[in-house]
């Protein structure tokens, strides 16, 4: 299953919606696909609602095999940790859809990690969904476990006297 989300944000997110929607009818994507549409205007031929319940949300992300979104750090960080192939489309300031282009920024930084694909160019939303299908991320991992490991090599080099 594919989900779709653009967040809660004030502004709407039509140019997603409509570009997912043109995938499904292309044939693009063959799979069932569910759609959190927010306060987007723009109804598409699948099934989809404006929100939903967090423990409804939880649920679609779990059972999703990739995960199209808006650039919102809680959703991309959440779908990461689950392992999911994620798409990242920012909300651009020059459309309405945010107050500025922060979600870019925090999209390519997770794009470079191999954490996600991100996708500034919603033209070529064809062509990533494509590519992310074979594509294998980086598994993420927390801050606070990195620590943790460097902290561990830290002791046994201390208690042992050699690198490891």
């Amino acid at each position: 299953m594919v989900f779709v989300t653009v967040g809660s944000q004030k502004f709407p997110f039509d140019r997603l919606i409509k570009k997912v929607d043109q995938m499904i009818r292309e044939g693009v994507v063959q799979e069932e696909v569910f759609m959190q549409t927010g306060t987007s205007g723009y109804p598409p031929q699948c099934c989809h609602q404006a929100f939903c319940p967090r423990d409804e949300f939880s649920a679609r992300l779990g059972a999703c095999r990739v995960l199209i979104t808006h650039g919102g750090a809680g959703t991309m960080i959440d779908a990461i940790k689950r392992g999911k192939k994620v798409i990242a489309v920012p909300r651009l300031s020059r459309y309405g859809e945010h107050v500025d282009d922060h979600q870019m920024e925090l999209t390519s930084q997770l794009h470079r990690m191999n954490l996600l694909c991100s996708c500034p160019d919603l033209e070529r939303l064809p062509e990533v969904f494509q590519a992310v299908q074979d594509h294998a991320f980086d598994r993420f991992q927390p801050h606070t476990e990195a620590f943790i490991c460097s902290l561990e090599e830290d002791v046994r080099w201390l208690s042992t006297g050699r690198c490891v």
